[in-house]
């Protein structure tokens, strides 16, 4: 039970819902740092390539 509280005849549905949503949760937190890590390598080989952005300045720095 969740905390000792009294959740009456549906508990199981409700602490089973909780659980879904906290393995949602974690999931999408863990799908997007793993996206991030992914784009950055991307981002990382083009700047390493020279490649930059159409919108930036040549005579700035690529930074």
């Amino acid at each position: 039970m969740i905390l000792g509280m009294n959740l009456g005849p549906h508990a199981i549905f409700i602490e089973a819902s909780y659980l879904v949503t906290a393995v949602l949760v974690v999931a999408l937190i863990l799908w997007i740092v793993l996206d991030y890590a992914a784009q950055r390598r991307i981002l990382d080989d083009f700047s390493a390539r020279g490649l930059r952005r159409r919108s930036q300045d040549p005579r700035e720095g690529s930074s």
